[in-house]
């Protein structure tokens, strides 16, 4: 998994409270950053449910924008479907998993929504003072971007965090493995 850190800063989708957490508790900062290109969709969740690479999807809804703020008339809905699927069918995406998907990752980012997730968990391994390696104990899912990960009271440890994706929406941005560095 690429992690796309460096092309967009990673902002509050899952975090868990630090500040009164005992030493040794790991703790997940963000992961929830959308790339630019998705106009706010989490297009690598998105894509992966659909089986699809992520420029595929962005293809496909180019064609089409998000309603922010209300349901679209009936008329406009059939439109951006066909719209839609005359672009993902040939992905051999059927009707059905697009309106899966697209339930299951909606959410409205301008009102402070995010789609569904659930935070990942981790015990750090502690030997002789020192922080060396981790057991995931719930990989999580909903991450689009590796997640900054800290260990409190061991400021000094820096951690990189691998996401994997997948059609399947309790394992798509998963955390498969976290490395001390």
């Amino acid at each position: 998994m690429k992690n796309l850190a460096s092309l967009v800063p990673a902002v509050g989708l899952v975090a868990v409270e630090s500040s009164n957490a005992p030493s040794g508790t790991v703790v997940f900062h963000g992961g929830g950053s959308t790339d630019p290109r998705g106009h706010g969709r989490p297009v690598s969740l998105i894509a992966a449910a659909r089986a699809v690479q992520d420029e595929v999807f962005r293809q496909a809804f180019s064609g089409v924008s998000p309603s922010r703020w209300r349901a679209p008339s009936p008329l406009l809905a059939r439109a951006k479907k066909k719209v839609l699927m005359d672009a993902l069918g040939k992905h051999g995406v059927s009707n059905e998993r697009l309106d899966e998907v697209s339930y299951d990752y909606r959410c409205n980012g301008s009102a402070g929504e995010t789609w569904k997730h659930s935070t990942a968990t981790a015990t750090a391994i502690i030997m002789e003072g020192k922080v060396t390696g981790f057991t995931i104990t719930n990989a999580g899912a909903g991450y689009l971007i590796a997640s900054r990960v800290s260990v409190v009271g061991y400021g000094d440890v820096e951690v990189e965090a691998t996401i994997e994706f997948s059609n399947d929406f309790k394992t798509n941005g998963r955390v498969t493995s976290l490395t001390v560095l």
